[in-house]
């Protein structure tokens, strides 16, 4: 089974992190995602832009309605995802408390939420 794992941050605490702490951060990333890749866990990795330069797409009166933003308001946004195949949540669970985002960071708000991904069958 799939699992889709966003890696959440807290924008305004990321930015005041001095530079170089913030890069020996963040450079805890690829390491993890490398090794995810070779377990044969990692189905894809991707990093988001900015919360500020994203835009939301609700209905409004049947039709699109474009705002400026995340979709919903909070201190902490998503700041990038990574898929991975395991058997069961347990397994996903334990794949994903390697990433750095479960066990560092704790002072720019990391966190990794885990969803199930379901698939439908097109008939």
């Amino acid at each position: 089974m799939k699992y889709l794992c966003l890696a959440y941050y807290d924008e305004r605490k990321f930015e005041a992190l001095p530079g170089a702490e913030l890069q020996a951060l963040v450079s805890q990333c690829p390491p993890h995602d490398h090794a995810l890749r070779t377990s044969g866990h990692l189905v894809v990795q991707a990093s988001l832009g900015e919360a500020r330069s994203s835009v939301s797409i609700r209905p409004r009166n049947g039709k699109p309605s474009v705002t400026d933003g995340p979709f919903a308001e909070t201190k902490e946004q998503v700041g990038g995802f990574f898929i991975i195949e395991a058997r069961d949540l347990n397994e996903a669970i334990r794949a994903a408390s390697k990433h750095p985002a479960a066990h560092l960071g704790e002072q720019v708000g990391w966190g990794i939420e885990l969803r199930p991904i379901e698939t439908f069958e097109q008939q």
